[in-house]
């Protein structure tokens, strides 16, 4: 069937081994923008988002952030979901003597404890700059301003973010989405949303699709119920075995221009 709007997943998906986009990605984006609309679906944070967004020619389509946490069509808020301050606090302190790097995020906002080498990664891989000030410091600053996270970032030793995620799941199973992307690293969300309650929201308030209507992109878990529940569900060939199970297709690999030539079968592009 002729899809009518494209769902991808940036990180594994839609960069090459650099981490940016292809010359051929961009081209065949090109040439989508005037047949379908494009949305980006990730658990970066806005800014990381946008410069694709811009070189893809995209920029006037929303973005769905923090893995369905935050929805942003024309840059206004159309859906934010926030990790409550209470659980922050109870990580922050289950998590004083692991000392595993937490990032703490909001909307535009980007709070590292310090510089280090986990912080520092994550600067040179979304292009974004935190600001520092200890987690502390964050949780009193949010409980004035009435915020809660959009995400948390564990970042530390495997058997650190082992006990990390083994305390969250046991006290906050029904409030928490817990995504192990690699050993060292956990990405949490608030439990009430997924990049699929983010996409049906979309198509329900601003595109008027049905999600038969569409096609979508991902490799890791986050992806799983998008890909599911989505017309055309295609992963990426280094996507995860559980992705790859349930995928309608499996195309290349991320770093080898999978989702392009994807996109290129199905939309009969050159």
């Amino acid at each position: 069937m002729p899809y009518k709007i494209i769902f991808t997943d940036i990180d594994g998906t839609l960069l090459n081994k650099d981490r940016k986009l292809s010359e051929l990605t961009k081209e065949v984006f090109q040439q989508l923008q005037k047949k379908v609309p494009v949305v980006l679906i990730s658990s970066r944070m806005p800014q990381a988002m946008r410069h694709l967004q811009h070189d893809l020619h995209i920029s006037h389509q929303p973005l769905i952030c923090y893995n369905g946490g935050l929805i942003l069509v024309d840059n206004q808020v159309v859906g934010s979901t926030e990790i409550p301050v209470p659980i922050i606090e109870n990580l922050h302190d289950f998590n004083a003597n692991l000392n595993c790097h937490l990032s703490l995020y909001n909307a535009e906002e980007w709070y590292v404890p310090k510089m280090d080498r986990w912080a520092e990664r994550e600067e040179n891989n979304t292009r974004v700059s935190p600001e520092v000030l200890s987690n502390a410091e964050v949780i009193a600053k949010w409980k004035e301003e009435n915020k809660g996270a959009h995400k948390i970032m564990c970042m530390g030793e495997k058997e650190y973010i082992d006990c990390i995620t083994d305390h969250l799941s046991r006290n906050f199973k029904n409030e928490l989405h817990l995504y192990r992307s690699k050993d060292t690293y956990l990405e949490i969300a608030n439990r009430k949303v997924s990049k699929l309650t983010a996409i049906k929201i979309l198509l329900e308030q601003h595109f008027h699709l049905q999600l038969e209507d569409c096609v979508a992109f991902g490799d890791n878990y986050n992806d799983y119920e998008m890909l599911h529940a989505v017309g055309r569900g295609v992963a990426v060939g280094n996507a995860k075995p559980e992705i790859l199970e349930i995928a309608n297709e499996i195309t290349h690999h991320g770093k080898e221009d999978g989702v392009a030539i994807s996109l290129q079968k199905l939309f009969g592009l050159s």
